[in-house]
């Protein structure tokens, strides 16, 4: 099944699924029901509060509609037939987004049997196509995601065109739920985020803290050798700033109120873009300086609704890989194949290997020279084919200031995830001015292009934790190995082996309490630590440790130099342990 006909089939399941409830239940009141790129949702307000026990009723009854045959039957109404019929079924939800429909639009509804729906359509030709699906969860939903509305109830599903399809769907849901970062990130204690201090502002643990350096550190050593220079900028800048950059034009409702410092008015920023630029513009550029690559992990602020924060995967405030590149023309084709070879590179790095890619080229509304756009296509469409990539042409589907790539990856358990982004810009060097100066002793514009590799540090942490069920690569785990004395008598010799694979910078912990051995072992494979050291009075004699592996097992007994050569090789590997990213293996 195609794309389209499976988001056809997943809206439709939506609908009958929404008529299964009002048929269960009185004094519904319905809103949206779309489909998702994994299956379908719909919002409802009722009295009765929706639990997981209620759903073997509510598939029963929409596998009782699907039986019926009932056709989807579309219904073109005016708009004051429309208000008419809204208002008579007491839908108020439904009446608003009907306000939404721009005048002269056509205003449809879709029926199936007794149900009605203000719909676009389209949907299958009847129920009985829906043949496989299942509800999976419910949640609170702001209306309209706006935490000042009413919360409503959504119940999550999906849907498949045969049983064995679906059933490969629920299980990779499963393992989804069984991932979910905001879960491990809790169990693990690696994040937290206080309602008490604000919603989505995040509070990195020790723990957390030390993946995010690992990641950091090696993000920065990879920048360096990859010819960038790193950038600090400051958190706020004077309005003026963001009205030449056009932020407050286009970006206002997703910027913070501003702050009065000296009578002035400043904002704290979206965006890292408009402040690199100050910095080129602090002195004169010849064509000789460029290419100027220029790489920052800077924290920006932006409000997002309450009803679409989600863990760390969206936040208020996050840090951002952030780059911009400043070239000529010439070499602008080179530059971006740079940046795609770049970011293939930084993903497999993390254990990430399917990439595919989208080309999004110019819209109908766009600012710059066409000319500028097709060189500018062109070299990002070359280094999409000079790297082996697959991709699909977004046509038009560029912002208004210049085309752009999108690198989308899929994780472990095969979902896909848009992170990094090759973005050119004609905009910002017009508006703030940008020029360098040519072999012709004239001045140019430069090209510039933003790009982003993991998106933000908080989101790719996120992704992080989901890809390898919070079961770090041992390069990444923020605790390497946790040494174990068998009794209190073996502690003295745990420190100091402790110490001595510190100073080797490995990270190490020594378990103190008076448990036994079994139960310590037990708590580090919850903690997922990749390796555990037993040190009992006969290892102390011998000179040897006794070494487990999270992911091969009884490692019996090693000497000191045999760890840390194996501990080495790993980590200068960056090895997974794990075969071809098996979702079981990753859990173990």
């Amino acid at each position: 099944m195609n794309e389209l006909d499976l988001d056809i089939l997943r809206h439709s399941t939506a609908h009958v699924m929404a008529a299964a409830v009002c048929r269960l239940y009185k004094d519904v009141q319905l809103d949206i029901g779309p489909a998702t790129d994994g299956g379908f949702y719909y919002d409802f307000d009722l009295p009765h509060r929706l639990a997981p026990e209620d759903f073997p009723a509510i598939e029963a009854e929409m596998s009782r509609l699907a039986v019926e045959n009932l056709p989807f039957e579309r219904l073109e109404l005016s708009r004051s037939a429309a208000e008419a019929l809204l208002k008579t079924a007491g839908q108020r939800f439904k009446l608003e987004r009907l306000a939404d429909i721009p005048a002269g639009e056509k205003i449809t509804f879709y029926r199936c049997g007794e149900f009605s729906d203000l719909c676009r359509g389209p949907h299958v030709a009847r129920s009985s196509e829906i043949k496989a699906f299942k509800l999976m969860s419910v949640a609170g939903s702001y209306y309209r995601g706006d935490e000042h509305n009413p919360m409503l109830q959504r119940i999550y599903g999906i849907v498949a065109e045969d049983r064995e399809t679906l059933d490969r769907q629920v299980a990779q849901a499963e393992e989804a739920l069984k991932r979910d970062h905001r879960k491990l990130g809790r169990d693990l204690d690696l994040f937290s985020l206080q309602e008490d201090v604000g919603q989505g502002l995040v509070h990195w643990h020790p723990k957390g803290a030390r993946v995010r350096s690992i990641i950091e550190e090696f993000w920065r050593r990879e920048h360096f050798r990859g010819g960038y220079e790193l950038l600090y900028s400051p958190h706020i800048g004077r309005a003026g700033l963001w009205e030449t950059s056009g932020h407050l034009d286009f970006y206002r409702e997703n910027m913070y109120a501003p702050m009065s410092i000296d009578e002035e008015q400043y904002f704290v920023k979206p965006m890292n873009c408009p402040f690199h630029i100050q910095i080129y513009k602090s002195r004169k550029r010849s064509y000789r300086d460029l290419p100027l690559r220029w790489a920052e992990l800077g924290s920006v602020y932006r409000y997002e609704k309450t009803g679409v924060l989600h863990g760390l995967l969206r936040v208020r405030g996050f840090t951002q890989d952030d780059a911009h590149i400043f070239c000529t023309p010439e070499q602008i084709e080179g530059e971006v194949r740079e940046v795609v070879r770049f970011a293939l590179a930084m993903w497999r790095a993390f254990g990430f290997t399917l990439v595919t890619a989208y080309l999004a080229t110019r819209p109908a509304k766009a600012v710059g020279d066409p000319a500028r756009w097709a060189q500018a296509t062109a070299s990002l469409e070359e280094a999409l084919k000079a790297e082996g990539i697959a991709y699909e042409v977004d046509e038009g589907g560029g912002a208004f200031y210049g085309p752009k790539i999108d690198l989308k990856l899929k994780d472990a358990i095969g979902r896909e995830w848009q992170m990094s982004t090759v973005q050119f810009d004609f905009n910002l060097p017009e508006r703030f001015g940008m020029v360098y100066t040519g072999s012709d002793g004239k001045e140019h514009q430069p090209y510039m292009v933003h790009r982003a590799l993991l998106g933000s540090i908080e989101r790719f942490f996120g992704l992080l934790i989901e890809h390898y069920a919070g079961a770090f690569p041992l390069w990444l785990a923020p605790e390497q190995v946790r040494i174990m004395p068998l009794t209190e008598r073996q502690l003295p010799e745990s420190e100091a082996l402790a110490q001595k694979l510190r100073e080797l910078d490995f990270r190490v912990s020594v378990d103190r309490r008076s448990e036994k051995v079994g139960a310590k072992i037990r708590d580090a494979r919850v903690d997922k630590v990749p390796y555990m050291a037993v040190l009992g009075p006969r290892d102390v004699a011998a000179g040897v440790i006794a070494v487990r592996s999270r992911a091969a097992g009884d490692l019996g007994a090693l000497t000191m130099e045999n760890l840390v050569e194996r501990l080495r090789v790993e980590v200068a590997t960056r090895a997974t342990g794990i075969t071809d990213m098996d979702p079981a293996a990753i859990q173990n």
